[in-house]
């Protein structure tokens, strides 16, 4: 094959590829805008964050509900929501998800168009292109404050105490507090008992208590387990 005639090929293929790679943006993005219709359509509160764990879209429904603006509410404007008492622990529930790709659930109070706190539940989950390359993540906001109504209320400085302790602390206290023994919590955890004894007994100094039960109490109070 001529020189020329190889070069002519060539270019034509980049111009291909060229154009392919505008259609398939062209069919994301079509994807996208007719997901955030369809969503926006919905009674559900939704929201989507990007692959650096800010939000980037929220439905009418939150919108609704907030009194904000879109502006207002994506990035990181939605945390300003947040009741003051339970901002911490739902960041670190958050973030703790989104860097382990793991889907979460969790409630919290968020304040409301009037000004007042409704008690609300979270989920969401990891999203990813079609290419698997991870997108951030998804999830839903339900309004559960009739739910909450006489229900047990966590008291906020002992969750401000147990979640000073590390996260496999927090592990190690939990499967304690849910009748596990040492050994028990070790297995299931993959952890050595040595180790896990070693976690015992730094939750039993963090916590300022000396004996399981008194660690059972913290960790109700705080709201890991149910009373």
């Amino acid at each position: 094959m001529a020189p020329g005639i190889q070069v002519d090929e060539l270019t034509a293929l980049k111009r291909r590829v060229a154009e392919l790679q505008v259609q398939v943006e062209q069919l994301r993005t079509s994807g996208a805008e007719q997901f955030r219709r369809l969503v926006d359509d919905s009674p559900a509160m939704t929201w989507t964050s990007g692959p650096d764990a800010r939000c980037d879209y929220v439905n009418r429904a939150w919108l609704h509900f907030r009194g904000r603006t879109v502006e207002e509410e994506t990035g990181g404007g939605w945390v300003e929501g947040l009741h003051p008492d339970d901002r911490d622990l739902c960041m670190e529930t958050y973030l703790r998800a989104f860097q382990a790709r793991q889907p979460f659930r969790m409630q919290y109070r968020l304040q409301r168009a009037d000004e007042s706190y409704s008690w609300m539940e979270s989920a969401g989950v990891p999203r990813y292109h079609a290419n698997g390359e991870f997108a951030g993540f998804m999830g839903t906001v339900a309004d559960v404050t009739d739910r909450k109504k006489g229900m047990f209320i966590p008291d906020q400085e002992s969750v401000r105490i147990v979640f000073a302790l590390t996260e496999r602390e927090r592990q190690v206290l939990v499967l304690i507090a849910h009748g596990k023994s040492t050994k028990e919590a070790a297995a299931q955890l993959g952890i050595s008992y040595k180790t896990t004894d070693s976690h015992r007994s730094r939750i039993l100094e963090k916590l300022g208590v000396h004996e399981t039960a008194s660690m059972v109490r913290y960790a109700i109070r705080a709201g890991l387990v149910e009373p």
